[in-house]
Protein backbone atom coordinates (compact mmCIF):
# COMPACT_ATOMS: atom_id res chain seq x y z
CA UNK A 1 0.00 0.00 0.00
CA UNK A 2 1.49 3.48 -1.02
CA UNK A 3 1.94 6.26 1.09
CA UNK A 4 -0.96 9.02 0.72
CA UNK A 5 -0.38 12.00 -0.99
CA UNK A 6 1.60 15.00 1.11
CA UNK A 7 -0.59 17.41 3.35
CA UNK A 8 -0.76 20.67 1.91
CA UNK A 9 1.50 22.34 4.51
CA UNK A 10 4.33 20.47 4.14
CA UNK A 11 6.86 21.51 1.41
CA UNK A 12 7.45 18.98 -1.41
CA UNK A 13 11.13 17.99 -0.80
CA UNK A 14 12.10 14.87 -3.00
CA UNK A 15 15.90 15.09 -2.39
CA UNK A 16 15.28 14.95 1.05
CA UNK A 17 18.43 13.18 3.21
CA UNK A 18 16.06 11.97 5.56
CA UNK A 19 14.12 10.15 2.45
CA UNK A 20 17.37 8.46 1.00
CA UNK A 21 18.72 7.23 4.51
CA UNK A 22 15.29 5.98 5.66
CA UNK A 23 14.24 4.21 2.64
CA UNK A 24 11.67 1.67 3.55
CA UNK A 25 13.34 0.34 6.35
CA UNK A 26 11.08 -1.75 9.08
CA UNK A 27 10.88 -2.96 12.55
CA UNK A 28 9.30 -6.28 13.31
CA UNK A 29 7.55 -6.15 9.81
CA UNK A 30 6.34 -9.95 9.19
CA UNK A 31 6.14 -9.22 5.55
CA UNK A 32 9.57 -7.46 4.66
CA UNK A 33 9.77 -6.57 1.22
CA UNK A 34 6.48 -5.80 0.53
CA UNK A 35 4.76 -2.25 1.44
CA UNK A 36 2.85 -1.35 4.87
CA UNK A 37 0.33 1.39 5.22
CA UNK A 38 2.47 4.27 5.93
CA UNK A 39 2.92 8.08 5.34
CA UNK A 40 6.32 9.68 5.73
CA UNK A 41 5.18 13.11 4.60
CA UNK A 42 2.91 13.03 8.00
CA UNK A 43 5.29 11.44 10.30
CA UNK A 44 7.80 14.21 9.28
CA UNK A 45 5.74 17.04 9.92
CA UNK A 46 4.57 15.56 13.27
CA UNK A 47 8.48 15.62 14.30
CA UNK A 48 9.13 19.05 12.67
CA UNK A 49 5.83 20.46 14.79
CA UNK A 50 7.59 18.94 17.86
CA UNK A 51 10.51 20.24 17.24
CA UNK A 52 9.58 23.60 16.45
CA UNK A 53 6.78 24.34 19.22
CA UNK A 54 8.42 26.47 21.66
CA UNK A 55 5.39 25.86 23.73
CA UNK A 56 5.56 22.23 24.10
CA UNK A 57 1.36 21.69 23.64
CA UNK A 58 2.68 19.04 19.97
CA UNK A 59 4.39 16.47 22.06
CA UNK A 60 2.36 16.99 25.20
CA UNK A 61 -0.52 15.86 22.76
CA UNK A 62 1.34 13.17 21.60
CA UNK A 63 2.12 11.57 24.87
CA UNK A 64 -1.21 12.32 25.96
CA UNK A 65 -2.37 9.89 22.86
CA UNK A 66 0.12 7.44 24.10
CA UNK A 67 1.97 7.60 20.94
CA UNK A 68 5.13 5.82 21.11
CA UNK A 69 8.32 5.25 19.07
CA UNK A 70 6.38 2.39 17.38
CA UNK A 71 3.76 4.06 15.65
CA UNK A 72 6.45 5.51 13.30
CA UNK A 73 6.92 3.36 10.28
CA UNK A 74 9.88 4.68 8.83
CA UNK A 75 13.11 3.66 11.47
CA UNK A 76 14.89 7.19 11.56
CA UNK A 77 11.43 8.87 12.62
CA UNK A 78 11.08 6.11 15.49
CA UNK A 79 14.85 7.00 16.54
CA UNK A 80 13.87 10.75 16.47
CA UNK A 81 10.44 10.44 18.38
CA UNK A 82 12.49 8.50 20.91
CA UNK A 83 14.88 11.63 21.09
CA UNK A 84 11.84 13.71 21.53
CA UNK A 85 10.39 11.55 24.39
CA UNK A 86 13.85 11.41 26.33
CA UNK A 87 14.09 15.20 26.32
CA UNK A 88 10.22 15.98 27.09
CA UNK A 89 10.83 13.76 30.55
CA UNK A 90 14.11 15.43 31.05
CA UNK A 91 11.87 18.50 31.04
CA UNK A 92 14.30 20.53 28.24
CA UNK A 93 12.92 22.09 24.99
CA UNK A 94 13.54 20.53 21.68
CA UNK A 95 15.50 21.61 19.12
CA UNK A 96 18.24 20.35 16.60
CA UNK A 97 21.17 20.65 18.15
CA UNK A 98 19.58 18.79 21.51
CA UNK A 99 17.81 16.07 19.68
CA UNK A 100 21.01 15.91 18.07
CA UNK A 101 23.50 15.21 20.93
CA UNK A 102 20.84 13.01 22.47
CA UNK A 103 21.09 10.91 19.17
CA UNK A 104 24.68 11.36 18.90
CA UNK A 105 25.20 9.55 22.75
CA UNK A 106 22.97 6.58 21.24
CA UNK A 107 24.82 6.69 18.48
CA UNK A 108 22.30 7.08 16.23
CA UNK A 109 22.56 10.40 14.50
CA UNK A 110 24.62 8.77 11.83
CA UNK A 111 21.42 6.53 11.31
CA UNK A 112 19.64 9.24 10.78
CA UNK A 113 21.29 11.43 8.00
CA UNK A 114 23.58 13.35 10.44
CA UNK A 115 22.70 16.88 11.67
CA UNK A 116 22.09 18.40 8.26
CA UNK A 117 18.53 15.94 8.23
CA UNK A 118 17.39 17.76 11.34
CA UNK A 119 17.85 20.73 10.07
CA UNK A 120 15.87 20.07 6.87
CA UNK A 121 13.50 18.24 8.97
CA UNK A 122 12.43 21.48 11.29
CA UNK A 123 12.36 23.70 8.21
CA UNK A 124 10.13 21.54 6.66
CA UNK A 125 6.71 23.26 7.68
CA UNK A 126 5.63 26.64 8.63
CA UNK A 127 2.99 26.26 10.95
CA UNK A 128 2.26 23.84 13.25
CA UNK A 129 -0.97 24.05 12.82
CA UNK A 130 -1.76 20.62 11.13
CA UNK A 131 -0.26 18.90 13.69
CA UNK A 132 -3.39 17.19 15.07
CA UNK A 133 -4.04 15.98 11.86
CA UNK A 134 -0.75 14.70 11.24
CA UNK A 135 -1.19 13.20 14.33
CA UNK A 136 -4.34 11.38 13.56
CA UNK A 137 -2.36 9.83 10.07
CA UNK A 138 0.38 8.62 11.91
CA UNK A 139 -1.78 7.02 14.16
CA UNK A 140 -4.14 5.51 11.84
CA UNK A 141 -1.24 3.82 9.71
CA UNK A 142 -0.10 2.49 13.23
CA UNK A 143 -3.00 0.54 13.90
CA UNK A 144 -3.46 -0.55 9.99
CA UNK A 145 -0.24 -1.98 10.33
CA UNK A 146 -1.18 -3.89 13.54
CA UNK A 147 -4.00 -5.21 11.97
CA UNK A 148 -1.50 -6.95 9.58
CA UNK A 149 0.84 -8.45 12.26
CA UNK A 150 -2.25 -9.34 14.18
CA UNK A 151 -3.58 -11.11 10.90
CA UNK A 152 0.03 -12.77 10.51
CA UNK A 153 0.07 -13.79 14.40
CA UNK A 154 -3.22 -15.81 13.62
CA UNK A 155 -1.58 -17.58 10.43
CA UNK A 156 1.34 -18.68 12.44
CA UNK A 157 -0.43 -19.49 15.35
CA UNK A 158 -3.21 -21.75 13.82
CA UNK A 159 0.01 -23.78 12.25
CA UNK A 160 2.10 -23.90 15.47
CA UNK A 161 -0.73 -24.34 17.52
CA UNK A 162 -0.65 -27.48 20.32
CA UNK A 163 -2.74 -26.32 23.25
CA UNK A 164 -6.48 -25.64 23.75
CA UNK A 165 -8.12 -24.10 20.20
CA UNK A 166 -10.72 -22.36 22.60
CA UNK A 167 -7.75 -20.69 24.39
CA UNK A 168 -5.79 -19.52 20.93
CA UNK A 169 -9.08 -18.37 19.83
CA UNK A 170 -10.41 -16.12 22.77
CA UNK A 171 -6.60 -14.34 22.84
CA UNK A 172 -6.58 -13.92 19.30
CA UNK A 173 -10.17 -12.12 19.64
CA UNK A 174 -8.72 -10.53 22.71
CA UNK A 175 -5.81 -9.28 20.24
CA UNK A 176 -8.19 -7.99 17.19
CA UNK A 177 -10.64 -5.62 19.94
CA UNK A 178 -8.14 -4.25 22.02
CA UNK A 179 -6.86 -2.97 17.96
CA UNK A 180 -9.54 -0.08 18.90
CA UNK A 181 -7.98 0.80 22.47
CA UNK A 182 -5.78 3.49 20.95
CA UNK A 183 -8.71 5.47 19.37
CA UNK A 184 -11.15 5.09 22.54
CA UNK A 185 -8.86 6.94 24.71
CA UNK A 186 -9.56 9.80 26.47
CA UNK A 187 -8.53 13.03 27.10
CA UNK A 188 -8.44 14.89 30.08
CA UNK A 189 -11.63 16.98 30.86
CA UNK A 190 -12.46 20.02 32.65
CA UNK A 191 -13.65 18.85 35.96
CA UNK A 192 -16.67 21.18 35.49
CA UNK A 193 -18.41 17.96 33.53
CA UNK A 194 -17.99 15.43 36.21
CA UNK A 195 -19.11 17.61 38.26
CA UNK A 196 -22.32 18.25 36.55
CA UNK A 197 -22.87 14.48 35.92
CA UNK A 198 -22.56 14.11 40.16
CA UNK A 199 -25.32 16.72 40.55
CA UNK A 200 -27.38 15.04 38.42
CA UNK A 201 -27.10 12.01 40.37
CA UNK A 202 -27.64 13.97 43.40
CA UNK A 203 -30.75 15.62 42.27
CA UNK A 204 -32.45 12.28 41.04
CA UNK A 205 -31.94 11.01 44.36
CA UNK A 206 -32.91 13.41 46.70
CA UNK A 207 -35.83 13.59 44.38
CA UNK A 208 -35.89 10.00 44.87
CA UNK A 209 -36.61 9.63 41.07
CA UNK A 210 -34.55 6.87 40.65
CA UNK A 211 -31.05 5.14 41.80
CA UNK A 212 -28.32 5.20 39.39
CA UNK A 213 -27.33 1.25 39.91
CA UNK A 214 -29.07 -1.83 38.29
CA UNK A 215 -31.29 -2.33 41.70
CA UNK A 216 -31.46 -6.05 42.80
CA UNK A 217 -34.84 -5.84 43.69
CA UNK A 218 -34.47 -6.61 47.53
CA UNK A 219 -35.63 -3.02 49.05
CA UNK A 220 -33.60 -2.87 52.12
CA UNK A 221 -30.17 -4.42 49.84
CA UNK A 222 -30.66 -1.36 47.56
CA UNK A 223 -30.95 1.17 49.76
CA UNK A 224 -27.70 0.29 51.06
CA UNK A 225 -25.94 -0.23 47.84
CA UNK A 226 -28.05 2.30 45.36
CA UNK A 227 -27.91 -0.21 42.94
CA UNK A 228 -25.36 -2.19 41.14
CA UNK A 229 -22.58 0.24 39.40
CA UNK A 230 -21.34 -0.16 35.54
CA UNK A 231 -17.56 -1.38 36.34
CA UNK A 232 -18.13 -2.97 39.54
CA UNK A 233 -17.06 -6.38 40.34
CA UNK A 234 -19.69 -7.83 42.87
CA UNK A 235 -19.29 -11.14 44.84
CA UNK A 236 -21.81 -12.97 46.32
CA UNK A 237 -20.43 -16.09 48.69
CA UNK A 238 -21.69 -18.50 51.00
CA UNK A 239 -20.86 -22.25 52.07
CA UNK A 240 -22.06 -24.97 49.77
CA UNK A 241 -25.84 -25.07 49.82
CA UNK A 242 -26.71 -22.02 51.67
CA UNK A 243 -28.28 -19.90 48.61
CA UNK A 244 -25.82 -18.38 46.57
CA UNK A 245 -27.09 -19.86 43.45
CA UNK A 246 -30.55 -19.23 43.94
CA UNK A 247 -29.92 -14.77 45.60
CA UNK A 248 -28.22 -14.55 42.27
CA UNK A 249 -31.03 -15.85 40.15
CA UNK A 250 -33.37 -14.43 41.94
CA UNK A 251 -31.61 -10.88 41.40
CA UNK A 252 -31.48 -11.78 37.59
CA UNK A 253 -35.53 -12.40 37.80
CA UNK A 254 -36.11 -9.75 39.73
CA UNK A 255 -33.93 -7.66 36.83
CA UNK A 256 -35.53 -9.05 33.68
CA UNK A 257 -39.06 -8.40 35.11
CA UNK A 258 -38.94 -5.54 36.57
CA UNK A 259 -41.77 -2.99 36.07
CA UNK A 260 -39.01 -0.19 36.62
CA UNK A 261 -36.91 -1.36 33.30
CA UNK A 262 -39.97 -2.62 31.31
CA UNK A 263 -39.78 -0.06 28.68
CA UNK A 264 -35.86 -0.47 28.73
CA UNK A 265 -35.33 -4.33 29.30
CA UNK A 266 -31.89 -5.11 30.60
CA UNK A 267 -29.72 -8.06 28.49
CA UNK A 268 -27.77 -10.30 31.74
CA UNK A 269 -25.52 -12.91 30.39
CA UNK A 270 -25.65 -15.92 32.78
CA UNK A 271 -22.64 -18.34 32.86
CA UNK A 272 -23.66 -21.34 34.80
CA UNK A 273 -20.45 -23.91 35.17
CA UNK A 274 -22.07 -25.56 37.94
CA UNK A 275 -25.41 -26.64 37.06
CA UNK A 276 -26.70 -27.01 33.56
CA UNK A 277 -28.89 -24.57 31.52
CA UNK A 278 -32.16 -26.78 31.54
CA UNK A 279 -31.44 -27.58 35.38
CA UNK A 280 -30.89 -23.64 36.07
CA UNK A 281 -34.07 -22.56 33.59
CA UNK A 282 -36.72 -25.55 35.76
CA UNK A 283 -35.26 -23.90 39.16
CA UNK A 284 -35.85 -20.52 37.75
CA UNK A 285 -39.35 -21.49 36.71
CA UNK A 286 -40.52 -23.11 39.87
CA UNK A 287 -39.23 -20.48 41.80
CA UNK A 288 -41.32 -18.02 40.04
CA UNK A 289 -44.43 -20.39 39.84
CA UNK A 290 -44.27 -21.20 43.54
CA UNK A 291 -44.20 -24.47 42.77
CA UNK A 292 -42.62 -26.77 44.47
CA UNK A 293 -39.88 -29.00 42.51
CA UNK A 294 -39.92 -32.03 44.77
CA UNK A 295 -43.80 -32.12 44.14
CA UNK A 296 -43.44 -31.69 40.40
CA UNK A 297 -40.83 -34.85 40.31
CA UNK A 298 -42.94 -36.89 42.15
CA UNK A 299 -46.33 -35.81 40.02
CA UNK A 300 -48.07 -34.31 42.41
CA UNK A 301 -49.01 -31.13 41.00
CA UNK A 302 -52.44 -29.95 40.15
CA UNK A 303 -54.02 -28.55 37.06
CA UNK A 304 -53.60 -24.48 38.41
CA UNK A 305 -50.35 -25.22 39.05
CA UNK A 306 -49.36 -26.88 35.49
CA UNK A 307 -51.30 -23.70 33.86
CA UNK A 308 -49.12 -21.11 35.96
CA UNK A 309 -46.01 -22.91 34.75
CA UNK A 310 -46.78 -22.77 31.07
CA UNK A 311 -47.13 -19.18 31.67
CA UNK A 312 -44.00 -18.78 33.58
CA UNK A 313 -41.92 -20.64 31.12
CA UNK A 314 -43.71 -18.06 28.50
CA UNK A 315 -42.37 -14.82 30.18
CA UNK A 316 -38.76 -16.23 30.78
CA UNK A 317 -38.79 -17.34 26.41
CA UNK A 318 -39.40 -13.43 26.08
CA UNK A 319 -37.14 -12.18 28.30
CA UNK A 320 -33.25 -10.90 27.91
CA UNK A 321 -31.60 -13.38 29.26
CA UNK A 322 -28.33 -15.58 27.80
CA UNK A 323 -26.79 -18.95 29.55
CA UNK A 324 -23.54 -20.49 28.62
CA UNK A 325 -23.05 -23.86 30.93
CA UNK A 326 -20.06 -24.70 29.21
CA UNK A 327 -17.99 -26.00 32.05
CA UNK A 328 -14.42 -25.54 32.40
CA UNK A 329 -14.33 -22.40 30.68
CA UNK A 330 -10.95 -20.12 31.09
CA UNK A 331 -11.13 -16.26 31.96
CA UNK A 332 -10.12 -15.74 28.87
CA UNK A 333 -12.66 -17.74 27.30
CA UNK A 334 -15.48 -16.16 29.52
CA UNK A 335 -14.14 -12.65 28.35
CA UNK A 336 -14.38 -13.64 24.92
CA UNK A 337 -17.95 -14.85 24.87
CA UNK A 338 -18.76 -11.98 26.73
CA UNK A 339 -17.59 -9.37 24.76
CA UNK A 340 -18.73 -11.34 21.95
CA UNK A 341 -22.67 -10.64 23.07
CA UNK A 342 -21.90 -7.42 23.42
CA UNK A 343 -20.82 -6.66 20.19
CA UNK A 344 -24.45 -8.10 19.14
CA UNK A 345 -26.46 -7.26 21.84
CA UNK A 346 -25.79 -4.63 24.47
CA UNK A 347 -25.19 -6.13 28.00
CA UNK A 348 -26.20 -4.77 31.00
CA UNK A 349 -25.51 -7.50 33.76
CA UNK A 350 -22.93 -10.52 33.63
CA UNK A 351 -23.48 -13.46 36.67
CA UNK A 352 -21.12 -16.32 37.01
CA UNK A 353 -21.31 -19.10 39.15
CA UNK A 354 -18.93 -19.90 40.56
CA UNK A 355 -15.39 -18.39 40.50
CA UNK A 356 -13.83 -21.93 41.93
CA UNK A 357 -14.88 -23.83 39.46
CA UNK A 358 -13.24 -21.20 36.16
CA UNK A 359 -9.83 -22.95 35.08
CA UNK A 360 -7.02 -22.00 36.24
CA UNK A 361 -3.40 -21.27 33.96
CA UNK A 362 -1.81 -24.12 34.26
CA UNK A 363 1.41 -22.51 34.50
CA UNK A 364 0.93 -20.35 37.87
CA UNK A 365 2.50 -22.08 40.86
CA UNK A 366 -0.27 -22.55 42.95
CA UNK A 367 -4.15 -22.76 43.33
CA UNK A 368 -3.72 -19.36 44.81
CA UNK A 369 -2.18 -17.64 42.22
CA UNK A 370 -4.88 -19.23 39.72
CA UNK A 371 -7.34 -17.90 41.66
CA UNK A 372 -5.74 -14.58 41.97
CA UNK A 373 -5.56 -14.03 38.00
CA UNK A 374 -8.92 -14.78 37.63
CA UNK A 375 -10.24 -12.08 40.03
CA UNK A 376 -8.36 -9.93 38.67
CA UNK A 377 -9.65 -10.97 34.76
CA UNK A 378 -12.82 -10.41 36.03
CA UNK A 379 -12.58 -6.85 37.73
CA UNK A 380 -10.68 -6.24 34.17
CA UNK A 381 -13.74 -7.69 32.38
CA UNK A 382 -16.05 -5.57 34.23
CA UNK A 383 -14.42 -2.88 33.21
CA UNK A 384 -13.68 -3.55 29.54
CA UNK A 385 -17.49 -4.21 29.30
CA UNK A 386 -18.57 -1.52 31.84
CA UNK A 387 -21.21 -3.41 33.66
CA UNK A 388 -21.60 -5.02 36.84
CA UNK A 389 -20.44 -8.68 36.94
CA UNK A 390 -21.63 -10.88 39.82
CA UNK A 391 -19.40 -13.49 40.56
CA UNK A 392 -19.91 -16.05 42.75
CA UNK A 393 -17.66 -17.63 45.20
CA UNK A 394 -17.50 -19.81 48.32
CA UNK A 395 -15.81 -19.38 51.60
CA UNK A 396 -14.36 -21.83 53.12
CA UNK A 397 -15.31 -23.78 56.87
CA UNK A 398 -13.85 -21.15 59.24
CA UNK A 399 -17.33 -19.51 59.94
CA UNK A 400 -18.72 -23.19 60.35
CA UNK A 401 -15.99 -24.46 62.65
CA UNK A 402 -15.85 -21.43 64.54
CA UNK A 403 -20.26 -21.03 64.71
CA UNK A 404 -19.77 -17.60 63.58
CA UNK A 405 -21.01 -15.19 60.98
CA UNK A 406 -18.72 -15.00 58.20
CA UNK A 407 -16.23 -12.25 57.54
CA UNK A 408 -13.80 -10.91 54.03
CA UNK A 409 -11.06 -13.49 55.60
CA UNK A 410 -13.32 -16.65 54.56
CA UNK A 411 -13.30 -16.01 51.14
CA UNK A 412 -11.77 -19.14 50.00
CA UNK A 413 -8.48 -19.59 48.58
CA UNK A 414 -7.44 -16.00 48.15
CA UNK A 415 -7.35 -13.04 49.39
CA UNK A 416 -7.30 -11.03 46.01
CA UNK A 417 -10.36 -11.57 45.47
CA UNK A 418 -11.84 -9.37 48.71
CA UNK A 419 -8.94 -7.20 47.31
CA UNK A 420 -10.74 -6.85 43.39
CA UNK A 421 -14.27 -7.03 44.13
CA UNK A 422 -16.27 -3.18 44.53
CA UNK A 423 -19.06 -4.94 46.40
CA UNK A 424 -18.63 -8.07 48.61
CA UNK A 425 -22.00 -9.79 50.16
CA UNK A 426 -22.24 -12.85 52.40
CA UNK A 427 -24.55 -15.39 53.27
CA UNK A 428 -24.99 -16.91 56.64
CA UNK A 429 -27.20 -19.01 58.15
CA UNK A 430 -29.30 -17.93 61.28
CA UNK A 431 -28.47 -19.05 64.58
CA UNK A 432 -30.30 -21.49 66.39
CA UNK A 433 -32.75 -20.83 69.00
CA UNK A 434 -34.12 -17.79 66.93
CA UNK A 435 -37.64 -18.90 65.03
CA UNK A 436 -39.80 -17.04 62.53
CA UNK A 437 -43.42 -17.43 61.42
CA UNK A 438 -44.38 -16.73 58.20
CA UNK A 439 -47.98 -16.32 56.50
CA UNK A 440 -48.50 -18.28 53.43
CA UNK A 441 -50.19 -17.64 50.80
CA UNK A 442 -53.32 -19.78 52.04
CA UNK A 443 -52.79 -17.84 55.37
CA UNK A 444 -51.74 -20.94 57.16
CA UNK A 445 -48.91 -20.08 59.33
CA UNK A 446 -45.74 -22.44 58.75
CA UNK A 447 -42.52 -23.05 60.55
CA UNK A 448 -38.99 -21.97 59.69
CA UNK A 449 -38.41 -25.94 59.97
CA UNK A 450 -41.10 -26.63 57.02
CA UNK A 451 -40.66 -23.89 54.68
CA UNK A 452 -38.64 -20.35 56.07
CA UNK A 453 -35.40 -20.26 56.80
CA UNK A 454 -34.14 -16.68 58.07
CA UNK A 455 -30.55 -15.85 55.71
CA UNK A 456 -28.74 -12.92 56.77
CA UNK A 457 -27.00 -11.04 53.98
CA UNK A 458 -23.93 -8.85 55.39
CA UNK A 459 -22.57 -6.18 52.72
CA UNK A 460 -19.22 -6.80 54.09
CA UNK A 461 -17.28 -4.66 51.59
CA UNK A 462 -18.87 -1.69 49.13
CA UNK A 463 -15.89 0.40 47.99
CA UNK A 464 -18.34 3.54 47.43
CA UNK A 465 -20.77 3.06 50.32
CA UNK A 466 -21.73 1.89 53.70
CA UNK A 467 -21.63 -2.04 54.94
CA UNK A 468 -23.94 -3.27 56.79
CA UNK A 469 -26.62 -6.60 56.82
CA UNK A 470 -30.21 -7.71 55.53
CA UNK A 471 -32.63 -9.76 56.74
CA UNK A 472 -33.60 -12.37 53.90
CA UNK A 473 -36.20 -15.30 53.86
CA UNK A 474 -35.15 -18.12 51.87
CA UNK A 475 -38.17 -19.89 51.40
CA UNK A 476 -36.71 -23.20 51.23
CA UNK A 477 -39.37 -25.43 49.00
CA UNK A 478 -39.22 -22.62 46.24
CA UNK A 479 -35.51 -22.01 46.21
CA UNK A 480 -36.43 -18.60 46.72
CA UNK A 481 -35.17 -15.29 48.52
CA UNK A 482 -37.83 -12.84 49.80
CA UNK A 483 -37.38 -9.25 51.33
CA UNK A 484 -38.63 -9.15 55.01
CA UNK A 485 -39.69 -6.26 57.31
CA UNK A 486 -37.39 -3.65 58.44
CA UNK A 487 -34.57 -1.56 57.41
CA UNK A 488 -31.13 -3.02 57.01
CA UNK A 489 -28.76 -2.59 59.70
CA UNK A 490 -25.57 -0.40 58.97
CA UNK A 491 -22.35 -1.48 60.63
Amino acid sequence: MSSTSSPASIKSSSTSILDKSSGTQRLGSPIQGDSLPSNIDAEQGLLAACIVDSSGEVIGRCIEQAVSADHFHFHNNQLIFDALLQLHQENKDADEILIAEKLSIAGNLEKIGGRDALFELSSRIDTTAHAPFWLDIVKQKAILRKCIYVAFEIIDGANQIQGDVDDFLAGMEQRVCSLGDEQNLRSSIPFKEPIQHAMEQIQRMISKEEMDGLLSGYKDLDILTNGFKPAEMVVIAARPSVGKTSLAMNIVENIAFSQKYLKNPKNILVFSLEMSATSLAMRMICGRARVNMNDLRRGFVPKKSAETLNAISREFQQASLWVDDTSGLSINQIRAKARRLKMRNKIHLVVIDYLQLISGDVRAQSRENQISDISRGLKAMAKELDVPVIVLSQLNRDSEKERRDPRLSDLRESGSIEQDADVVMLLGKQRKGEDIREMDRDGETESQEEDFEQIQLLLAKQRNGPTGRVNLAFRRKYTRFESMEGEPRLN
